[in-house]
């Protein structure tokens, strides 16, 4: 089995380098969080005072970081000046596919191989071991890199070139965002219109209307499988992480000169259901803005 380093061992990046442990792989991690540090020695991980020695001897490296400022600064920091040549550089954070790029070719330039390769199934996926993984970057860099990202994930993908891995996953949140706005309103609709909901879900989930976010995820509490939304819309999938990824979008179809209003407008939904201080809440809670309670229960 392989040496990783591992940095960045937050709600993702914890589960995650678990699994790579209960894989058999050497992890060394790295975080700026002792809490972090501790979950990650308790999982069977070594734990590196820096992020640099972390990277020194490992045969791949991973990273789950906040936004492309920090990949950018830990890569030029601390992963490509102590990376050994032979190691493969998987960056799983969701940063803009510009930022992917350059850090991109600046691994390459240095003579090392770095893929992209953000993730779509959230935190319960991380833990176990069922995430998505979009992987952009070369033909060997993937063969390379889905050998530590498979105990990881049910799913690994090449999406194409370098950067592609980070176009994939904004464009599918760009439309899980969407049709969830879309599912929240028409759920408001159906009951204003005086449907039982439980009905309605019975009908449309077997309908031309029926889409993940209605059928695996439904934001009314009670009706389909269990969701966030029996439990408060607390845990699953933050509003202000759906909001960011909606702003990378918006940002690569502001580059690409791709029209874009239903993004556009779920966008402006979710920052507003952010501002009214929904931003801790799972993005499907957005139903409560939509239909008029979110202010009540704030009240």
């Amino acid at each position: 089995m392989s040496k990783v380093a591992f940095i960045g061992l937050g709600n993702m990046g914890g589960g995650m380098a678990a699994n790579l442990v209960n894989a058999g792989h050497e992890v060394a991690a790295f975080d700026l969080s002792e809490e972090a540090l501790d979950r990650a020695k308790g999982n069977g991980c070594t734990i590196a005072k820096t992020a640099a020695d972390a990277v020194k001897g490992a045969d791949a490296v991973v990273t789950m970081l906040p936004a492309g400022k920090h990949v950018s600064s830990v890569y030029a920091e601390s992963v490509i000046p102590h990376a050994s040549k032979d190691a493969i550089l998987i960056d799983c954070s969701t940063i803009d596919v510009a930022t992917a790029r350059q850090v991109a070719k600046d691994a390459e330039a240095a003579g090392l191989t770095m893929v992209d390769a953000p993730v779509s199934g959230g935190i319960a996926a991380a833990d176990g071991g069922t995430l998505t993984f979009m992987v952009g970057g070369s033909a060997d860099g993937f063969a390379k890199a889905q050998l530590i990202l498979d105990p990881m994930g049910k799913a690994v993908i090449h999406a194409g070139d370098a950067g592609s891995g980070q176009a994939a996953k904004i464009c599918n949140n760009m439309l899980l965002g969407a049709t969830m706005v879309a599912t929240c309103e028409t759920f408001a609709l159906a009951e204003a219109l005086g449907l039982d909901l439980q009905t309605f879900y019975d009908i449309s989930s077997q309908a031309s209307g029926q889409s993940w976010s209605m059928t695996s995820y439904c934001p009314v509490p009670g009706v389909g499988p269990e969701t966030p939304a029996d439990h408060d819309y607390d845990g699953g999938f933050a509003a202000a992480l759906m909001l960011k990824d909606l702003r990378l979008a918006m940002q690569a179809a502001d580059n690409a000169e791709a029209y874009t209003p239903m993004g556009s407008a779920a966008e402006e939904l979710y920052a507003r259901f952010v501002d009214l201080g929904g931003e801790r809440k799972d993005f499907s809670g957005i139903i409560k803005m939509i239909d008029d309670s979110w202010d009540d229960d704030q009240g």
